[in-house]
């Protein structure tokens, strides 16, 4: 059976959306991160542009961006925007990044933030989006069984989840990586400020110590108010496709698998999570 497959950039073997220059991936490569900087780091569809503007907020007392303003303008995308982008923010740095822990710009004094999420939620939200982003991937008429086979076999952008994930679970006990969960997102918004706030210190710290400002972060980060404005976060997807801003659910994957294809990532997850403690962190 022919399988409708997404078009990629093919960098040495490395996936990379059509729709981001080849030479940002270059030059994302060569950036020298910097003491001050902060990376924000997830496999994609795993939480990023919820952490992404709760750092926002963070950094703004609660309030929120502008409806004209664009939150990559003030934290971008490291392997599409490039090295020379990054360098012209003025610092400190927060910078997102998909790489896997190997190609992550290092400097020991900087700061890396990982939000890891259970396969199958992100599986169903990267389909989403892979179908969504038609410049990115030529795949809006790609079906949900067609994109599982290429996540299961490492076959997407940004490489293999697994790949990806032991990555940076080898790391998460550095002292200059904090590692949390998706789920523990949605379970506690509050606990995960907090953690990140005494993590980065510094005028994060005023986001805890404020009542004031930490429900304002609260209140501005949930579902129902980013979905309010969707151009905010991407103005690229065809008015019928998913919104960039979807569920966010936790168990939407139930919706979506075939007895087999559950089984089938199950055992990819305990074959490949071996002799770690991930298995702890997700029941499915």
């Amino acid at each position: 059976m022919t399988r409708k497959k997404p078009s990629y950039y093919n960098h040495d073997g490395f996936l990379m959306p059509m729709g981001f220059p080849i030479e940002g991936f270059i030059s994302a490569l060569q950036y020298k991160a910097q003491p001050s900087d902060i990376f924000l780091v997830t496999y994609p569809k795993c939480g990023t542009t919820w952490t992404q503007y709760i750092l926002w907020l963070m950094q703004h007392q609660g309030e929120p961006l502008s409806p004209l303003e664009k939150l990559e303008t003030y934290i971008p995308h490291l392997e599409e925007v490039g090295k020379e982008t990054i360098e012209k923010l003025p610092q400190p740095r927060v910078i997102k990044t998909h790489f896997p822990y190997q190609l992550t710009p290092y400097n020991p004094q900087a700061k890396y933030i990982y939000v890891a999420r259970n396969p199958f939620d992100c599986v169903v939200s990267f389909y989403h989006h892979t179908r969504g982003f038609i410049k990115h991937y030529d795949f809006a008429e790609g079906t949900f069984n067609d994109f599982f086979e290429c996540f299961i076999r490492g076959e997407v952008d940004f490489g293999d989840y697994f790949d990806h994930l032991l990555s940076w679970y080898k790391h998460k006990d550095d002292e200059n990586v904090l590692f949390f969960t998706y789920e523990g997102m949605k379970s506690n918004i509050k606990m995960t400020i907090i953690e990140i706030a005494n993590f980065l210190e510094g005028n994060y710290l005023n986001c805890i110590e404020n009542n004031e400002i930490l429900n304002k972060i609260i209140l501005n980060s949930s579902l129902k108010n980013m979905k309010k404005d969707q151009q905010r976060w991407s103005s690229q997807r065809p008015d019928n496709m998913p919104s960039f801003i979807r569920k966010g659910e936790v168990g939407d994957w139930k919706n979506y698998f075939s007895s087999e294809q559950q089984q089938r990532l199950t055992d990819k997850f305990m074959m490949r999570t071996a002799g770690t403690h991930l298995k702890h962190l997700w029941s499915f």
